[in-house]
């Protein structure tokens, strides 16, 4: 078999979720042996559709995807899904083989040891370890746990969707070192450009319009740049053919009126028109971004909207008390920084919904909270009930038209929450904070799965909100867009 041979080789591939509304059309592209490859796409274009694909989840409609004999597949996936929450460790790693292993726990440990999530081997802690529950992980312990389910099956095609959310920069960089020296395939969804950078050697884009894979080489900046130089021809040729398409109009209109063979005239002049009006091109809509938008602050917060004086952190996998006074005044912005499992997801739950120890939440303040997993959104209710019940006001007007700057509209907005991408989502949990107009605003790890063309966005609107906010993010370059008061550091003992 050639070192180059596609191991997943898509011949003329067309599948549709719904009836008239197609993922791929006519689509044809290979992944050969040891090639590592971004997939990228806007949200809700499909991307997560043609791993399952890949997989073997879904069945192409039309078309061929040949599969090497003897090719192993294997996908880290965005989220651990609910009914595996309550499973241990080691029932986890049992979830993904086909067959009973009966020397599952050394593999197990091996496979901790890559994502660097285990206790020491042979610690007290370390043997209680495998028979935790899924769900007591923290979101970032999660992201390491679906990344080492991949990886225990050593597969000849890995694929990565979002690997790096809830990761912090010690695991990102874990991640990085363990894909520059993985021998097989390799393709990756991500928004994370110095990630992908590190490693990816081409890129497979999925064109919402064409509906069709188009495969470049060079790593993800390399293609960006590529794709808008192609968008800026595209504009040029057609501003020409606008200005071709004019003139031929104005000239076949004024030879019409002379009479006689100048009406031939005429009529080629109308002929060079249609032709050039078929030469114009359908140019690229890249990835569009969602509007500038504000988050109001509720009426009426007091000076002191919070107050802590006691938490729990993780350490050495076993939770510890602390005792210390946090404020938070209105229009105070706090980062909360620490390494993945120190507690921060839980501690804002916990403030969340008021349960935290030693907390005291302003009465009556509205608390508008973005949890990493969309957890408290109801998935099986529509965007748009979604978001008109959380206007205290409702105002159906008002609600479109803020839904629509985040591109939730038509057919999207009578969809089941459950049945959108994650990013999507993101853009509702969004939306949903921007129409509740809260006091206290928690965001944990709000970047997870969203386009980076919007990070600035929400950096901005993040930055210029009035009232109190905690915000959990490990992404230095969107922290640095927001206005910051004060990092409260839990890893930090006091």
């Amino acid at each position: 078999m050639s070192h180059q041979q596609g191991l997943v080789t898509f011949a003329n591939v067309s599948y549709e979720h719904e009836e008239n509304k197609p993922i791929l059309i006519d689509t044809s592209f290979a992944l050969r042996r040891g090639a590592k490859f971004t997939l990228m796409g806007q949200n809700g274009a499909g991307k997560s559709t043609i791993f399952g694909l890949i997989t073997g989840m879904y069945t192409p409609d039309d078309g061929n995807i040949n599969i090497m004999p003897r090719t192993t597949i294997a996908i880290s996936r965005q989220v651990i899904p609910r009914g595996e929450l309550d499973l241990t460790v080691r029932e986890f790693f049992a979830k993904t083989f086909t067959e009973k292993e009966y020397a599952i726990d050394p593999k197990i440990d091996a496979v901790l040891e890559v994502v660097n999530l285990a206790p020491k081997i042979g610690t007290k802690v370390y043997d209680t370890f495998k028979e935790r529950t899924v769900g007591s992980f923290s979101g970032g312990q999660q992201a390491r746990l679906l990344l080492a389910s991949a990886l225990i099956q050593n597969p000849d095609v890995l694929l990565l969707d979002e690997p790096t959310n809830n990761l912090d920069v010690e695991g990102i960089a874990h991640l990085t070192s363990f894909l520059k020296e993985y021998s097989k395939t390799v393709v990756v969804i991500s928004h994370d450009a110095a990630f992908l950078n590190a490693f990816t050697q081409g890129v497979l884009y999925l064109n919402l319009q064409t509906k069709a894979i188009e495969k470049y080489d060079g790593n993800y900046d390399d293609v960006l740049g590529e794709i808008e130089l192609q968008i800026e021809k595209e504009k040029r040729k057609n501003a020409q053919m606008a200005k071709e398409i004019q003139s031929n109009k104005d000239k076949a209109n004024f030879f019409a009126h002379k009479g006689g063979n100048m009406r031939m005239v005429a009529k080629r002049m109308r002929e060079k028109v249609d032709t050039y009006e078929s030469e114009k091109v359908d140019v690229r809509k890249e990835d569009k971004t969602i509007r500038s938008f504000s988050i109001p602050t509720q009426d009426g917060v007091p000076v002191e909207v919070m107050s802590l004086t006691e938490y729990t952190v993780v350490r050495n996998h076993e939770p510890k008390q602390v005792k210390r006074d946090v404020l938070l005044k209105r229009g105070d912005h706090t980062h909360i920084v620490g390494p993945n499992g120190i507690g921060k997801t839980t501690l804002l739950e916990s403030l969340a919904s008021g349960h935290a120890a030693g907390e005291h939440v302003a009465k009556g303040t509205i608390i508008g909270y973005y949890r990493q997993d969309f957890s408290n959104l109801d998935f099986d209710q529509t965007v748009y009930d979604c978001l008109i019940d959380s206007m205290k006001k409702q105002d159906e007007e008002e609600m479109r038209s803020l839904a629509a700057g985040f591109l939730l509209f038509g057919q999207v907005m009578g969809a089941k929450i459950g049945t959108l991408s994650e990013g999507q989502k993101g853009l509702v949990a969004f939306a949903r904070l921007a129409l509740m107009k809260p006091g206290l605003l928690i965001l944990d790890e709000p970047t997870n799965h969203i386009n980076f063309r919007h990070i600035p966005i929400i950096a901005k609107a993040l930055s210029e909100y009035k009232g109190a906010m905690l915000l959990v993010s490990h992404v230095p370059e969107f922290v640095s867009q927001i206005k910051i008061d004060t990092v409260f550091d839990l890893g930090k003992k006091v």
